[in-house]
């Protein structure tokens, strides 16, 4: 596994920006850091929503923020073929309604709901480990 080193700088609230580093490349896009409204991608920011695959990235989902997300949105998801899906809600934990994650469970398709923090942790760890892993992550 990857090991990932986390730095913050002293001083800041919970809400700081923080830059994440592999300790290798293994070629596949990785979460290098994000920040209030922004993610960074192999170092490229990203400050609208983004889904976030090891061989691509997908740009043009139409949810944009928690309030706004849809079932469509979710179902939207389920041709990436991910084994998992990881679901940023924004800057804090936010749990969507079950009619909303249906197209997730009747598809039978491992999900997890988490902050943008713990959705870009996460997603580098099973990106390390070689999962099929899609991180859905909610900027606005």
């Amino acid at each position: 596994m990857c090991p990932l080193i986390l730095h913050r700088t002293l001083g800041l609230s919970a809400r700081a920006n923080v830059k994440l580093h592999r300790s290798e490349a293994i070629g596949k896009n990785a979460i290098t850091g994000y920040g209030e409204g922004y993610v960074m991608i192999n170092q490229a920011r990203h400050e609208r929503t983004v889904v976030v695959l090891p061989d691509r990235l997908v740009t043009d989902w139409a949810a944009s923020t928690f309030d706004a997300l849809t079932a469509d949105h979710l179902a939207a998801l389920l041709p990436l073929d991910a084994e998992i899906i990881l679901l940023g809600t924004g800057p804090r934990l936010q749990f969507p309604q079950a009619e909303i994650l249906a197209p997730l469970i009747r598809a039978r398709v491992r999900y997890e709901v988490m902050d943008i923090q713990a959705a870009c942790r996460t997603y580098n760890i099973l990106v390390s480990e070689e999962r099929k892993v899609a991180a859905a992550l909610l900027l606005g």
